[in-house]
């Protein structure tokens, strides 16, 4: 394998590995801008691109310097995309979802409903058809991605009213990101895609009826539950969303072999980052929600049911008209099967019986 190629796919393992470790002794120095999708209040979100910087910088000896800039900054949150593909800026760090309007495809970069947890995302990302696939679609837009993150399952959000049925979504405005909105659409929801930090406003003026946005950690740091006393469970049109950092392919094409394999190490700490930090602090805010009189509760069945047959109905419908979905879910949607398979067998079993003890 050439070296670029070897440096474009590994992640930190592989690169020390290889024996590719960055040799900084004779680097120019390089200023980058990265613009993020996420409030600085989310220091778990906003901080994954933090780390992504502070990683190359560490890296690199100081001569690899990123500054990370939030939501209205540079651009606005969901100006990130064009921003990169314009070389408006470098990089940015996103959750790719949000771009489906351009092309769904972007939506199975990060999270679909019913589609892969944490550990199956970064499975087909890594060892899976994932990257490649990706990366090919993400040419188009002058892209180039690096996994920096991942939330693990979310919540399904707060409610202002209980969700006693099927019937209960009909009419009902709801902040949701991502193909979520796309399905809750077909159940008769209105959905809303609203950036994280114009959540809590929506809600309070009335403007929605109920808001996701990723878990307990976040959601206390929002007051999400100051206006909602229902929180439901689990977020199916999330089971592993993946967060990247996406660079410019030209900006990218121009750093040395060396300052490429630190992007890709740097990505690799700010992947494990992200969610170490939500699994760890998203138990003690829990109990602190439920504590202070959240309502925790689960999705009704009939509603589990209905939206995994309108996700599966319309990932069909889209790979009837866009050839760039087709190619990646077709190989997204195989691999999906045989980890459901395994998992079935080994993790879940495993999970079921500890969750069932008194430790």
């Amino acid at each position: 394998m050439e070296r670029r190629n070897l440096i474009r796919n590994a992640g930190l393992a592989g690169i020390l590995a290889a024996g590719l470790a960055p040799a900084v002794h004779a680097q120019a120095a390089v200023r980058w801008r990265l613009a993020s999708s996420f409030p600085k209040s989310l220091d778990t979100l906003y901080g994954g691109a933090e780390v992504f910087a502070q990683t190359v910088k560490n890296l690199s000896g100081g001569k690899f310097e990123i500054t990370v800039h939030g939501p209205g900054e540079l651009m606005p949150a969901f100006g990130v995309v064009d921003g990169v593909q314009q070389g408006s800026v470098e990089a940015c760090h996103t959750a790719a979802y949000y771009f489906f309007g351009k092309d769904e495809t972007f939506a199975l970069g990060c999270g679909i409903p019913f589609g892969l947890n944490s550990r199956q995302s970064t499975a087909w990302m890594h060892e899976g058809n994932g990257m490649k696939l990706l990366r090919e679609f993400y040419a188009k837009y002058n892209i180039i991605n690096f996994p920096a993150g991942n939330t693990g399952a979310q919540m399904a959000g707060w409610f202002r009213k209980e969700i006693k049925s099927l019937a209960d979504m009909k009419g009902l405005k709801m902040r949701i990101g991502g193909f979520g909105g796309k399905v809750i659409e077909r159940l008769g929801a209105v959905p809303q895609n609203i950036p994280g930090g114009d959540i809590y406003p929506a809600l309070e003026k009335g403007t929605i009826d109920a808001a996701e946005w990723i878990g307990p950690y976040d959601d206390l740091k929002l007051n999400f539950n100051k206006l909602a006393p229902y929180y439901y469970y689990p977020g199916w049109w999330e089971g592993g969303p993946q967060l990247d950092v996406f660079i410019n392919n030209k900006a990218f094409e121009a750093l040395s072999p060396e300052n490429q394999a630190i992007v890709a190490a740097a990505a690799s700490v700010a992947h494990t980052y992200v969610q170490a930090r939500y699994d760890a602090k998203n138990p003690a805010a829990l109990k602190q929600l439920v504590g202070s009189g959240t309502k925790l509760k689960p999705f009704p069945k009939d509603v589990m049911v209905a939206a995994f047959k309108e996700a599966m109905a319309f990932y069909d419908e889209i790979s009837a008209k866009n050839e760039n979905w087709k190619k990646v879910y077709t190989d997204f949607s195989k691999f999906r099967a045989d980890q459901n398979m395994w998992f079935k067998v080994a993790e879940s079993p495993f999970d079921n019986f500890m969750q069932s003890q008194k430790l």
